[in-house]
């Protein structure tokens, strides 16, 4: 004699399902919503297991910056050298900002390298969601793995323009010194902390598009304030101004940089503490901002 099965009543639910709400027992049955957020340990699984495709993607893309022109690659190195050459006219002939600095070449080149890849992280980065709403709208997969390829684009054209860097700082007049091998560390430091950025800024985008053109103002009021061909500590001084100045977070991954490659900028422990809490702590809170609106992402 075999035991009865359930009896669904009129609209299909099975006894035990009885005063249930849909999404309950689309749940209890192992359903889950088309594009929802993921638990964290679960997204993070996701990211490390389609790592690949974030290393790919950023190849590509590298790639396909400027194929339309006929330099091609060659302005990802050509874009500092011209500021840097317009900028050395400007503020360190003209308007004499190179007071408090030895060698104003070797400072002003770092400093426009370094910038350049600060602001392109950071503006393209806030629209890796909007500005692929193709793939999307298409493809399921952990969305934060497109603000991690377009910083990782960033970071791949930014390494042949750090080679030409290593050339043109000695030719300035800085010998060789232990501390250049320092210099893959602080470029790691500013690829985090430009990582953790485009997460936030990522998610601001896709929720008030109006933000992403408020970026390029942004960023161009921290050139003016990150000390970037001046010296911050000659014109703000070493008060609470000064400081406030010195160590956001721009201004820290540049004068990084010089500390790594230049005699005059003396290493400083503070310096490098102050770079790995600002990459650790904005890409904890960036990732996490971000995660927590993975559902929204794709909706229009």
């Amino acid at each position: 004699m075999t035991s009865a099965e359930p009896v669904a009543d009129g609209q299909g639910r099975l006894p035990d399902e009885v005063g249930l709400s849909l999404k309950e027992i689309a749940e209890s049955n192992g359903l889950r919503q088309v594009g929802g957020r993921p638990r964290l340990g679960t997204y993070l699984a996701g990211l490390w297991g389609r790592r690949h495709f974030a290393w790919m993607l950023a190849k590509s893309q590298a790639y396909s910056q400027n194929q339309g022109s006929y330099l091609g690659q060659a302005w990802n190195i050509l874009n500092p050298l011209i500021n840097a050459a317009v900028y050395l006219t400007i503020f360190g002939y003209v308007l004499k900002t190179d007071r408090g600095i030895e060698n104003y070449i070797a400072y002003l080149l770092i400093g426009i390298f370094f910038f350049q890849f600060i602001t392109r992280a950071i503006t393209l980065g806030s629209k890796a969601v909007v500005g692929n709403t193709g793939l999307v709208n298409s493809l399921q997969f952990p969305r934060a793995l497109l603000p991690i390829s377009t910083v990782l684009t960033e970071l791949l054209t930014f390494l042949p323009a750090t080679v030409v860097l290593l050339v043109l700082v000695p030719l300035s007049g800085e010998p060789f010194t232990w501390w250049w091998l320092a210099l893959p560390g602080a470029i790691a430091l500013m690829h985090v902390w430009g990582t953790g950025m485009a997460f936030l800024l990522a998610r601001l985008v896709v929720e008030v598009r109006d933000v992403a053109n408020l970026i390029p103002f942004i960023m161009r009021a921290l050139m003016y304030f990150s000390g970037v061909f001046f010296s911050i500590t000659t014109y703000a001084g070493s008060g609470l101004l000064g400081t406030a100045l010195a160590y956001q977070p721009v201004a820290v991954y540049l004068q990084l940089a010089r500390t790594c490659l230049m005699v005059e900028a003396e290493p400083s422990a503070t310096l490098w503490l102050a770079a790995l809490g600002w990459a650790v702590g904005t890409l904890v809170v960036g990732f996490l901002f971000f995660w927590r609106a993975e559902a929204k992402y794709g909706r229009g």
